[in-house]
């Protein structure tokens, strides 16, 4: 079933497809381990199935088996082809989920809907005029027959059809429906977009609604993101590929999905320690300015890490001052260099500071330009570990040789391997745990191609 899992994604294949191929492909059959014509392995709600348990299986343990077949394998091709993990990089893709699009609103009506399919017929009979406004058309119908003036005042009567539904509804539901899963959905959706003070309903406002709050009944774990003036509903992927020149091929060590709306220096935090001991000879990760932040500058040099980070871009405005430089000597020591002098750090009560001689400074050509605070007799640069660390992150690349300075840019294409399996970017599948299906098993492919294909190459070579 994992190969099977493997092979739909690598083929873009349906399910329907799959199990044509299953049954009447013999490259399908062989690739599976089958070895006759009419031995079907297991059948199409087995797979559902078994998808469904792994998810089970994650969320009561935290534990990816999908990331392990990965890790696994990947392991293996590593030591193989004595790939060196040394030098790595890394990149994120948008991975936008199957659901249709939203306004506040047809979301609202839509969780009504979905609420009256499900409760009985007794229930339908008993709460027929606090539905039937709603379920005689689609969300869609019934909003396009709305004119702009009328949103508002059809939110506040959906609100307090949520209240009825919320307060004479929900006991039953708790007993009676407890396990359908809509009325969990609908219960994130009454706290995301109303709150009751004094027994009345009221609106939140738009400003208070966040990225995390649902977009789709269909999707529970699609966030939204707005980037580059584009709307993403979804997840993201973050790749890690080796990068060493002198490596054969390069391969991809860690894949993750995660919420669109969360930034990729937090999802790069959370991977470094596991990055690591996967890769433990781990020295030098190039990344783009989406990554760099405090909190990662820390934890690269945590002695247990000790990772330099290559930024190959800078976030935010350019200093067009006088450039600083601080080169650490000892814990807690530190020599500060401006264009014409070099002075030692003292620490303050909060801060190191270095003060420059106001002397020297009055003949400097970058006097117009320094902004260092001018005191009486000195000119004075105060700074904290934090920035001496994001100083040392943006300096890194101009300390590497100049052919390594390019290194993270091939991502790109790594980055296209998975994309072009995907609708314009847009996921066949919703919910994050069926996104990382996805990106595992594509990883899984991109590794054994490239390992397949330097395999061919060198047995071409020496026959």
């Amino acid at each position: 079933m994992v190969s099977s899992l493997i092979l739909q994604h690598k083929h873009k294949l349906t399910y329907e497809k799959l199990f044509d191929n299953i049954k009447f492909n013999l490259l399908t059959k062989t690739a599976l381990g089958l070895q006759t014509l009419d031995e079907v392995p297991f059948s199409a709600a087995s797979l559902f199935n078994f998808q469904n348990k792994l998810n089970s299986y994650f969320i009561e343990t935290g534990i990816n088996l999908l990331e392990i077949v990965f890790d696994q394998l990947t392991e293996k091709q590593l030591k193989e082809l004595e790939i060196k993990t040394d030098i790595q990089r890394t990149d994120s893709f948008q991975a936008a989920s199957n659901i249709r699009r939203y306004s506040r609103l047809q979301l609202l009506v839509e969780m009504i809907i979905r609420i009256y399919r499900v409760i009985s017929e007794e229930d339908k009979k008993d709460y027929e005029e606090l539905f039937s406004p709603y379920v005689k058309k689609t969300s869609g119908q019934f909003i396009y027959r709305l004119d702009t003036d009328d949103i508002g005042s059809e939110l506040e009567k959906v609100g307090e059809v949520y209240k009825e539904i919320n307060d004479t509804l929900k006991p039953k539901y708790e007993s009676a429906y407890g396990r359908v899963e809509i009325f969990k959905t609908f219960e994130r959706v009454y706290e995301e977009h109303f709150s009751v003070v004094e027994e009345k309903i009221t609106i939140k406002a738009s400003e208070e609604l966040t990225s995390s709050c649902l977009q789709s009944p269909d999707d529970i774990d699609a966030t939204y993101r707005k980037k580059n003036n584009k709307q993403f509903y979804g997840q993201v992927v973050n790749i890690v590929e080796t990068c060493n020149p002198e490596n054969p091929i390069d391969l991809l060590t860690d894949i993750s999905v995660h919420a669109n709306n969360i930034d990729d220096s937090k999802e790069l935090n959370a991977r470094i320690d596991i990055i690591k001991e996967k890769t433990p000879n781990l020295e030098e990760l190039h990344f783009d300015g989406a990554y760099g932040s405090k909190d990662n500058d820390a934890k690269f040099d945590k002695p247990e890490v000790k990772v330099t980070p290559i930024q190959t871009a800078i976030r935010g405005r350019k200093n067009n001052g006088v450039e600083i430089t601080i080169n650490q000597i000892d814990k807690d020591k530190y020599l500060v260099s401006c264009p014409n002098q070099t002075k030692a750090v003292e620490f303050g009560t909060k801060r190191f500071k270095a003060e420059f001689d106001l002397s020297i400074c009055s003949l400097c050509d970058f006097a117009s330009k320094c902004k260092l605070i001018k005191k009486k007799a000195s000119r004075v640069y105060y700074f904290t570990e934090e920035e001496y660390l994001k100083k040392r992150r943006l300096a890194s690349i101009r300390k590497i040789p100049k052919e390594r300075r390019n290194l993270r840019a091939n991502i790109e294409a790594t980055v296209s391997e998975f994309t072009r399996k995907m609708n314009n970017r847009k996921l066949k599948v919703r919910g994050s745990f069926k996104a990382s299906i996805f990106a595992f098993a594509i990883g899984i492919n991109v590794n054994f191609g490239r390992f397949y294909r330097y395999q061919r190459e060198q047995a071409i070579s020496t026959a």
